[in-house]
């Protein structure tokens, strides 16, 4: 929490600001306990990266699937179609404990309401290990304009690593997830490499489809004049898979595909949202699609959501499966070190569906 005898930063100078916000640990949350009423040009978004709502669709929304019975055909075909034409699904009945998702959220709220000097410990340039960093926007070294949104990123090495290094305030309950949802995750996983002609996860290609898992505590405070900004901006995951525990609040919003349009995701009571990420529409050569979403500014109402993102090894190069053009299709992308793709993508702002461009063949 800011500290109310230090001065606070001079909202006009963008140096100042940027400082107090990313460099000392405050965050936007630090900004936003400051109770300012005009959002600091530093936040404010040209308008082609804002959310036109206008391009709204209300009345529809991505599908849900009930997953109380994974085993049958028809929920089976309702994920892949989702995989296909949506990219996006929620799911209930997963089988991950509703007070394990209670307390995950609840340890992310305790985690940002650390006073920002025990929060600086886990700034990338003060973290002890270069697999835990906190960060406000997204790369802010990169953006010329910052989103509002401050996020801790855990990368998960092993259980030992994580209790050495991961804040201890939040480290249980995060693990806990991550260990709650893996059985989960195996099966979505199987059940969409069916349709693509694989019978079965083994040790060949599950650890090029999970090798890997990254996740982030998001924390999105209140803000003025949200409409002039975002909380995250229109991007497209790098994952295989993602799962997406988002709180009561609301504010993610899918574009639909081949359009203009954009769906709203509702929160829903102990769902959890999955999408496909640019790793696996690549590996699926494109059948599975990995779809550009964006989360709004609130004014009202704090928002967090805590994401696990499923991922190749970085050691790993991928490219279209071969099962996926075994009638002769061609390859809609070369092979590519998954690292050199991952760093592609953090060298820029966010953009849309651009990282895939590349990966074209």
């Amino acid at each position: 929490m800011f500290d109310h005898l230090m001065a606070p930063p001079p909202l006009t100078d963008p140096h100042e600001l940027k400082a107090f916000v990313v460099d000392e640990g405050h965050g936007v949350k630090g900004l936003a306990e400051l109770k300012i009423k005009s959002l600091p040009a530093l936040f404010i978004q040209p308008l082609e990266k804002r959310l036109d709502m206008s391009k709204v669709v209300p009345h529809e929304s991505i599908p849900v699937i009930d997953m109380s019975n994974s085993e049958d055909p028809e929920v089976e075909q309702r994920i892949c179609d989702a995989a296909e034409n949506w990219g996006f699904f929620q799911i209930v009945n997963h089988g991950v404990p509703a007070s394990v998702l209670e307390d995950v959220k609840e340890a992310t709220r305790r985690f940002f309401d650390l006073r920002a000097d025990e929060k600086k410990k886990y700034l990338f340039k003060n973290s002890r290990t270069k697999n835990v960093r906190l960060v406000t926007s997204f790369i802010p070294e990169v953006d010329k304009v910052l989103e509002w949104k401050d996020y801790l990123s855990c990368f998960y090495v092993s259980d030992d690593e994580a209790m050495a290094y991961w804040p201890s305030v939040c480290r249980d309950q995060v693990l806990e997830y991550m260990n709650k949802s893996e059985s989960l995750i195996k099966r979505l996983l199987e059940v969409l490499m069916k349709r693509l002609g694989i019978s079965e996860l083994n040790e060949t290609n599950e650890p090029i489809l999970k090798g890997s898992r990254r996740i982030n505590l998001n924390y999105y405070p209140v803000c003025p004049n949200p409409e002039l900004t975002v909380g995250v901006g229109g991007h497209s995951d790098v994952s295989t898979l993602t799962v997406l525990l988002q709180d009561e609040i609301g504010g993610l919003y899918v574009r639909k595909l081949h359009s203009e349009n954009w769906v709203h995701v509702p929160p829903i009571k102990g769902c959890l949202t999955i999408n496909i990420g640019d790793a696996l529409q690549i590996m699926s050569n494109g059948r599975y699609k990995s779809i550009e979403h964006q989360v709004v500014a609130n004014g009202h109402e704090n928002r967090i959501s805590v994401p696990i993102f499923v991922n190749p090894r970085p050691s790993d190069v991928i490219g279209p499966l071969r099962e996926t053009m075994r009638r002769g299709e061609k390859g809609l992308y070369k092979q590519v070190l998954y690292s050199d793709y991952v760093k592609h993508f953090y060298r820029k702002s966010h953009n849309g569906k651009d990282t895939i461009d590349f990966a074209k063949a």
